[in-house]
């Protein structure tokens, strides 16, 4: 398995987080599963191979391009054959500068990103298929990512207030309410929130358990690190709190969490 970060170009670096090529290059089959991010992402599947994601049914395949929601809860995936993935990881805020639709709507889905998009992304997908020169892809998608950005300036000023809110929970030292932080914008709390879900399709609070949950995963997988500092380090209340939250977005406690058996984790933070 092969898995590369690529950086997105100046004048996309506010919206993309990356971008990433996910290569499996033998006819093999595993399971993993995908936890909370924050971010949103859509993936062109370019291989021969299928990626499958769980249901209450079983397994279905996902269409070739894909567009994930917020993932706000545990979902298992399934990778079938040579699958080779061009993935566009936005920034939590970001996607819906390429979306019409209310982003909260998609969260814990994988959708056909093409029946949204329609010719624009149809036709991105056809000239990805036509070459195999990553460069070359690279540089479609962002044409690509440009045009649909170009349509989107009513969003950038209510954009800027999300981004600068989200800026403020990430602080390690933040211990504020949302009234008073929406405040100090010259809003409601009621219209923060409902502007926050509209442009992450998370809650503020929903936000910064999922940012705390992922440094405590990333301080996780260096394995030099005692539950109780993790805890403490992310700023959970106490152990027992970091262990019951991790179960939340994992399914699993931190202590029976094997990161060399997660593939995608294992990639994802390998960067």
């Amino acid at each position: 398995m092969k898995y590369n970060e690529i950086s997105p170009g100046n004048r996309l670096k506010q919206y993309v987080k990356c971008y990433y090529i996910y290569e499996s290059d033998v006819a093999t089959t595993f399971e993993d599963t995908v936890f909370p991010s924050g971010c949103m992402e859509i993936i062109f599947n370019l291989g021969t191979g299928n990626w499958q994601t769980a249901t209450d049914t079983g397994f279905t395949t996902t269409p070739s391009i894909e567009l994930w929601g917020q993932i706000i809860k545990p979902l298992q995936v399934k990778s079938i054959g040579k699958n080779t993935m061009l993935g566009i990881r936005f920034f939590p805020h970001a996607a819906v500068c390429f979306l019409n639709d209310k982003i909260d709507l998609f969260n814990n889905q994988v959708v056909d990103f093409s029946h949204l998009s329609g010719t624009p992304v149809n036709d991105l997908y056809a000239q990805l298929q036509d070459t195999s020169n990553w460069h070359k892809r690279i540089e479609l998608v962002e044409n690509y990512l440009l045009n649909q950005l170009s349509a989107s300036e009513t969003k950038f000023g209510r954009l800027a207030v999300v981004n600068d809110v989200m800026l403020e929970l990430r602080r390690a030292d933040f211990f504020d309410n949302i009234d008073n932080v929406a405040l100090r914008y010259g809003i409601t709390s009621r219209y923060l929130q409902k502007l926050f879900v509209q442009y992450t399709g998370l809650t503020p609070k929903l936000y910064s358990k999922i940012h705390r949950f992922q440094n405590s995963l990333r301080l996780i997988t260096k394995k030099d690190t005692s539950l109780t500092s993790i805890a403490y380090d992310c700023g959970y209340f106490d152990q027992s709190h970091f262990i019951r939250e991790f179960k939340s977005f994992t399914g699993l406690t931190p202590s029976g969490y094997a990161f060399d058996s997660s593939p995608i984790t294992l990639a994802a933070t390998s960067n």
